[in-house]
């Protein structure tokens, strides 16, 4: 296959061309077969005999839009045919009353346990059981909002810090502790980054404190300052600290492997998901525009070797920032119309009851 670069625009196609083509991308859609030209004259909106129709197939072919994976097989539409398609020929429509009530009961049942990873999880549950595919939530842990904080002694050295958040959920770090310190300081300095963080993001917190930097070196003595700013970095300068995923229904990915190669693709996916490769590129491209996403294949450095595709959209705090991404994984011929419009309406669900 090509890379997912769209190689002609709409307007270089004739009629005759489009309807061709999009008979064979939804036939693959559909299927995930090649289609032939003896098929494709039997279709309803196409009149031409099949060898008008290879001559045809031949041009997309020769455009980029196609490719044949065996000399005698059927054509296939390339990454670039699917990202034309999705962007040029794609009707979209929208959820139906039935299907709008069912996400929210589905997802409103998890607000009631007050945190916010439960609700994340039933949207990455039921957006997997809506589409076959497999649900996934990324979500920036340094923008929860925090409320307490505190220091518990493991050994002379070392102590543990507990992060609360508003949302219920629960951080825990280990920070090396100057030699000499009290276990009055350990309190003084819960106290103090309590005071400092309620209502704050980790990264507004640590504004904070750096403003307030020559009254925090005199309220605090040198030992108990040092504990309070060793609590803010190692919290957010933790290299793993890159966020939260939550994938549900990766068994729906095994469920339609035809070949060795899909199942090499299949692992290779779950094996860039364990190990949240290039999350962080995943969620700043979905921050870089107003709603859902899609990324076809190799467009998106994450799917780039199991050809994968993946629908996502943002959604956003009471403060409109956008705070993560949810939506959909699974193979290139995912059902586009019908996926879209569902991780849209519930990336904005999941925004209002977040707030």
């Amino acid at each position: 296959m090509t890379l997912g670069v769209p190689p002609v625009s709409l307007h270089e196609l004739d009629q005759r061309s489009r309807e061709i083509f999009r008979a064979i991308v939804e036939s693959y859609l559909d299927t995930g077969e090649p289609v032939g030209s003896r098929n494709l004259s039997r279709h309803p909106g196409i009149q031409l005999s099949p060898a008008s129709i290879r001559n045809v197939m031949a041009d997309l072919e020769h455009s980029g839009l196609l490719y044949a994976p065996h000399t005698s097989a059927g054509r296939l539409p390339t990454e670039g045919g699917l990202r034309f398609f999705v962007d040029a020929l794609l009707e979209v429509g929208d959820l139906t009353q039935d299907e709008r009530a069912q996400i929210e009961v589905q997802v409103k049942a998890a607000q009631s346990e007050r945190t916010s990873e439960q609700l994340l999880t039933e949207a990455s549950q039921m957006l997997s059981g809506l589409s076959r595919g497999a649900g996934v939530v990324f979500t920036h842990k340094a923008d929860a909002r925090l409320r307490h904080v505190e220091f518990v002694r493991l050994e002379p050295l070392k102590a543990l810090v507990v992060l609360v958040a508003d949302d219920g959920s629960v951080e825990n770090r280990v920070v090396d502790l100057p030699p000499g310190l009290p276990q009055s300081a350990l309190v003084e300095a819960s106290n103090y980054l309590t005071n400092l963080i309620r209502g704050r993001t980790l990264a507004e917190a640590r504004r904070e404190l750096e403003t307030q930097r020559d009254r925090h070196q005199q309220e605090l003595d040198a030992l108990t300052a040092k504990l309070v700013e060793a609590g803010i970095a190692t919290k957010s300068g933790a290299s793993t600290d890159v966020g939260s995923l939550i994938v549900r229904g990766r068994s729906n990915l095994l469920s339609d492997l035809e070949a060795e190669e899909d199942l090499e693709r299949i692992r290779l996916l779950f094996d860039d998901l364990e190990k949240k490769r290039d999350l962080i590129q995943l969620l700043a491209a979905a921050e870089g525009g107003e709603g859902v996403r899609i990324f076809i294949g190799s467009e998106n450095k994450l799917f780039s070797l199991s050809g994968s595709s993946i629908v996502v959209s943002p959604f956003r705090d009471q403060d409109e920032r956008i705070i993560g991404v949810l939506g959909v994984i699974g193979p290139t011929r995912l059902n586009y119309a019908r996926i879209i419009p569902m991780v849209d309406y519930t990336a904005r669900l999941v925004g209002r009851l977040l707030r």
